[in-house]
């Protein structure tokens, strides 16, 4: 509510991913409902207020703002376990999604405060009654709740949608890494580009907030399949119809196409692309490649490639130039991935690592939440369940077998729905059999080889111009996509009348 809170000194202890030192205390529960009425009372007025252009500007110059900073943002990330290379990802990533809000702000929506949706509609025989459907902003507030991985991008791949349509947010992040999320809050609002009120933080506990909310309010929440589905089902968002969507757990796929062999410029592009989605984030990414599928003919040589790259890749302290790999988010976290390592044990091989040991350079692997990288094989991937079923949210994959493309697809599909899965082909028959085979099973199929290599963005990039999201097991929720990110905070209302009446 325009004013900085201090935490309870008796609360959570929150501590560096590499060094375990303690970085600050998270405690307390601020008056969230006051928060939000807040928001209500003064972000939303003021947003409103602004036409769509008006809204564009206001991102372009926050994205700018926080350009300059992205240094001092860069020293605090290496605290949460991700090298300089996660940390653009984060936190270059966060600016350039404002970036493309606010240009297509600019280009593809009005001058104005009402966004039609559609052709006009004559329902008349003489033209003098028409209908015309239109979006305005919700009276309400955008509650985000996210995820640890991204501090930074998501909160404001969530921020800017909502912003531009005209939606005030609360954002409460994970509490391990937050204080990133805090710092980025922080120089938002010392530069006074915001109206009051348009941005909240709450760290920590959100005590009774879901239970103020009502159908003009919007809940994002990013992470834990669980976690989604206690929050889902609360009463009191089911009988208020509070629009809510979830990007949770997702066993991404990535498939070696039959027509690729070793050798080829697309087989060292798969591995690439491969050992860049295990390492990256240190593996924990919602996007990150879980299950590797490759024609039975190469699972041998996919194996041992990869192994090597696995075996080269540094693990250090975040913030030496050479480290490759950084720590995950906490010891928790580090605890989890083992757990579910054990779990998967019990249908797959250990071909590559050792999730108990590894070797570390310029930090203390007991001191800091590192791990070695782990690489599965899964002999049976169509009796197995667990390594269809069960997410190791860190440096972990698992390389199957398949004998031709039906199969292939049958294995991607038994994920149960996951935000991208990626094929390495150059052949378009093998894209053409994955997108009408599997295309329901996931929010985005990225195809790539020789020819779109050098320009590509990668399995693990969500972009965005398009949608981020998928069915089933990932949530079943879209979030960006464009202008269909915008929309999503705005209420789309059939208007019926004259001409002059709809052209006001």
């Amino acid at each position: 509510m325009g004013h900085w809170l201090r935490s309870d000194s008796s609360g959570r202890q929150i501590r560096s991913a590499v060094t375990g030192e303690t970085l600050g205390v998270l405690g307390g529960v601020p008056d969230v409902a006051a928060m939000r009425d807040y928001a209500k009372s003064h972000g939303g007025p003021a947003l409103r207020a602004l036409n769509f252009h008006d809204r564009a500007r206001m991102l372009k110059a926050l994205a700018l703002h926080l350009k300059a900073h992205r240094k001092a943002l860069y020293d605090l990330s290496f605290l949460t376990g991700a090298t300089l290379a996660d940390s653009q990802i984060d936190i270059d990533g966060g600016i350039g999604t404002l970036l493309v809000y606010a240009s297509k702000g600019r280009r593809e929506m009005p001058e104005g405060f009402v966004l039609p949706d559609g052709e006009l509609e004559v329902l008349s025989r003489d033209g003098s009654f028409l209908g015309q459907h239109v979006l305005t902003p919700r009276q309400g507030i955008s509650l985000q709740i996210n995820a640890f991985n991204f501090p930074v991008w998501g909160m404001l791949e969530k921020l800017a949608p909502s912003l531009l349509a005209g939606v005030p947010s609360l954002v409460k992040p994970a509490s391990d890494t937050g204080y990133l999320t805090q710092a980025v809050v922080r120089l938002i609002a010392d530069s006074g580009i915001l109206p009051d009120g348009a941005l909240q933080l709450i760290m920590g506990a959100t005590g009774d907030l879901l239970d103020c909310l009502d159908a003009q309010d919007t809940v994002g929440f990013t992470g834990s399949a669980a976690t989604a589905m206690a929050l889902r089902s609360r009463p009191s968002l089911l009988q208020n119809a509070v629009r809510f969507t979830s990007e949770q757990d997702s066993l991404n796929g990535s498939v070696l196409g039959p027509d690729i062999e070793p050798g080829s410029a697309e087989f060292d592009l798969f591995i690439t692309e491969v050992h860049r989605e295990m390492t990256t984030k240190a593996g924990q990414k919602c996007t990150a490649i879980r299950r590797i599928m490759v024609p039975e003919a190469h699972l041998q040589a996919v194996t041992a490639a990869l192994s090597e790259r696995l075996a080269a890749t540094k693990i250090g302290h975040p913030a030496q130039k050479e480290t490759q790999m950084g720590a995950l988010v906490s010891q928790a976290q580090r605890e989890d991935v083992r757990g579910k390592l054990q779990l998967l044990a019990g249908e797959c091989d250990v071909v590559f690592g050792d999730a108990q040991h590894c070797v570390v350079s310029g930090a203390d692997a007991k001191e800091g939440a590192f791990m070695s990288p782990v690489l599965l094989n899964c002999p049976d991937p169509d009796a197995a369940k667990t390594v269809h079923e069960i997410e190791a949210f860190g440096p972990v994959s698992t390389v199957m077998a398949y004998r031709d493309v039906p199969h292939a697809i049958s294995l991607l599909n038994k994920g149960g729905g996951s935000l991208v899965a990626s094929v390495i082909t150059h052949d378009p028959q093998v894209a053409r059999q994955v997108v009408l085979g599997a295309g329901a099973f996931h929010g985005r199929l990225y195809f790539n080889d020789r020819v779109s290599q050098a320009e590509s963005t990668g399995h693990g990039a969500p972009l965005p111009h398009m949608v981020h999201g998928g069915p089933g097991r990932a949530g079943g929720s879209e979030e960006l996509g464009g202008l269909r990110g915008v929309k999503h905070f705005m209420q789309r209302s059939a208007i019926q009348g004259s001409p002059d009446m709809l052209s006001a």
